[in-house]
């Protein structure tokens, strides 16, 4: 077959007919694509890099859209994406308005739902499967999971499921040793074992001698399970769930992936297909280092170094430098992460006190809940997790900590809108699944100082705090006013009462002194609150807020919908306040991708949209 350009190609139908070699040379011809379009806008690449020829004899063997392949996370789908005929859409990805760096129904019939979250996968595929089986129908059904993700329980209740119904499920499992941080736990070792193993050297061979001597005969299938599951025990967790195993495999071995495929296809019931892969192959600088190259931004491909350093420090760390100089002085501060220590800020605490950090894996429930344990027991945890995936922990918070009254500190990074990564990981929801946990305070830091002073003041309260902060750099303001632990006014009218009192909390005070510099101009008289006790509600100053203000109005970095404006709204009307209230926030609905800047702008969350939108309130209040 001639060169062509990835944007030439009819994809997937061009891919049905390469030979193997063709597929080898289009693999190295991804690898450059990718790297050179992902060096520009960013994203997650040492993942993507390990999948290439995985992906490629995924879409070579099977037929989407009418086979259903579910991505686990799907942050790894560039390579399925390209594979569709979207190559061409590569300069727009993450940007605003552009292809999305998951999955997304709306791009194309081959993405076959929207995804973003971890070891869900083969639970949706049991369920597709299901309902195939029920409704008559003949189709493969697929589920690509990570060694990573099996580090969260639900992987295994649906494993554990799959092997009791013996529904048709493939599940491919992506071996590389990674998810974002090292991969820790049992399972973890369990799958290095086998990855060294003298039997993985021989499975290749096994597996085409096989297929030679018993082409279409089932005892052969028997014959490679029995190889591996006997041999060096390598599959027996899986085999002892009623699944058959198969491998380990070289996941960059294009010819042997589909003999593996092939076998998969004659067994009757669920079957596990362990392939191992390398996380950013291909790219010397994510071989390296694939933690870095999981989630980057722009970078110098010759060197692999960001094009950008960014101003200031992040607030993840911050966090992590407060925590390591507050746990030098308290010797029962511990650290709980769910296999995110690096990207929580975590790296420093968990060099210098390694016997105090605690990494769950992908495992959100069990790590709240361990986090309670170690509260009952003494010590002062601190959970420290991204909103989004903080989400999964819903009832572990409620029952284990809240009803417990355990003084257990959550370290909620990247609340609020995210940016690039889009709806899955937007934290807009937290404030609302928190405001109605009895006994929880809920802190929001409108700068980095502000951060560390929450920190020390959480160790003073003997209950339940979330301190939720934002993605990205904490540039500290110098207006006067510091946290002691309540509300306090950064612009106030002591003597007059104002047209509006802006109550914002977090990364919105950025916002509302902004707004409050424009309505000022335009000569309303404006105060601006740091709400940073979200909850509980600072009842005493709301109780006297018609003495000082004809308007509240909140700005919070979170949906509408049960968050901290409706609660203070709810407030006042319930206290017959004479005090006007509007809220400002997200609306209720799943937020598209783009830069954080963009986002503010198109949804009025900006200064500049703020102030529009409460001169519009005062002038209807006129």
């Amino acid at each position: 077959m001639a060169y062509k350009s990835l944007t030439e190609y009819n994809f997937p139908q061009d891919l049905k007919t390469m030979s193997l070699e063709e597929m080898d040379r289009l693999c190295g011809d991804i690898r450059e694509f990718l790297v050179e379009k992902v060096s520009k806008t960013g994203g997650h690449l040492a993942s993507n890099l390990g999948v290439v020829e995985l992906t490629v004899a995924i879409h070579k063997y099977y037929k989407t859209p009418k086979d259903k392949i579910v991505w686990d996370v799907g942050h790894q789908t560039y390579v399925h994406k390209i594979l569709t005929g979207r190559a061409k859409d590569f300069d727009t990805l993450r940007l605003d308005g552009g292809m999305s760096g998951f999955p997304k129904q709306a791009e194309s019939e081959h993405d076959l739902l929207d995804m973003g979250h971890s070891s869900t996968s083969v639970s949706i595929a049991a369920g597709l499967a299901a309902a195939r089986d029920l409704r008559g129908e003949d189709y493969a059904v697929v589920a690509v999971i990570g060694d990573g993700a099996l580090t969260g329980g639900e992987a295994y209740e649906a494993l554990n499921s799959l092997g009791a119904t013996k529904g048709k499920v493939i599940t491919i499992l992506n071996d590389n040793g990674m998810s974002i941080s090292k991969n820790t736990g049992g399972m973890s070792q369990h799958l290095s074992g086998m990855r060294t193993s003298k039997a993985y050297q021989e499975f290749k061979l096994t597996v085409k001698n096989t297929l030679k001597k018993t082409p279409g005969v089932y005892k052969g299938v028997e014959h490679i399970k029995d190889t591996v599951k006997y041999a060096f025990m390598g599959g027996v967790v899986f085999e002892e769930m009623g699944i058959t195993y198969l491998g380990p495999v070289d996941g960059h071995n294009i010819e042997d992936l589909l003999n593996a495929f092939s076998l998969a296809k004659r067994v009757q019931g669920p079957v596990i297909i362990h392939a191992i892969t390398k996380k950013g192959k291909g790219y010397a600088p994510a071989e390296a280092n694939p933690g870095l190259f999981h989630g980057i931004g722009p970078f110098d491909i010759a060197t692999g170094k960001p094009l950008s350093k960014g101003q200031g420090i992040s607030y993840s760390k911050v966090f992590g430098d407060k925590l390591v100089e507050l746990a030098g002085k308290d010797p029962g501060i511990v650290a709980v992460s769910a296999a995110m220590i690096e990207g929580t800020g975590l790296t420093r605490f968990a060099e210098l006190y390694p016997d105090r950090i605690f990494d769950m894996g992908i495992a959100e429930q069990s790590a709240v809940s361990f986090a309670a344990g170690l509260a009952k027991n003494g010590l002062q945890p601190v959970v420290a997790i991204y909103s989004t995936f903080l989400q999964r922990g819903y009832d572990q918070i409620m029952i284990d900590v809240c009803l417990n009254k355990l003084p257990v500190i959550f370290a909620i990074d990247r609340a609020g809108c995210v940016g690039q990564d889009g709806q899955t990981h937007h934290g807009v929801f937290d404030l609302s699944y928190l405001s109605h946990m009895p006994g929880m305070t809920v802190l929001s830091p409108r700068d980095g100082i502000e951060l560390e002073e929450m920190m020390e003041y959480a160790l003073t309260l003997d209950g339940p705090v979330a301190i939720r902060y934002p993605r990205g750099n904490a540039t500290n303001f110098e207006t006067s006013g510091r946290f002691c632990g309540h509300n306090y006014f950064m612009v106030n009218h002591d003597s007059e009462k104002t047209d509006v009192e802006i109550w914002a909390s977090g990364k919105m005070v950025k916002s509302a002194l902004s707004a409050c510099d424009i309505l000022t101009e335009k000569g309303y008289k404006v105060s601006v609150l740091n709400n940073a006790v979200i909850f509980p509600l600072d009842t005493e100053l709301l109780n006297t807020a018609e003495s000082r203000t004809k308007m509240i109005v909140t700005l919070e970095d979170n949906v509408v919908t049960g968050g901290a404006g409706q609660s203070i709204s709810a407030y006042l009307s319930e206290i017959g306040s004479a005090t006007a209230s509007h809220v400002i926030g997200w609306p209720t609905e799943f937020i598209e991708h783009g830069t954080t800047d963009m986002l503010f702008e198109k949804y009025g969350l900006d200064g500049k949209g703020v102030a529009e939108r409460i001169s519009g309130y005062i002038e209807g209040q006129a």
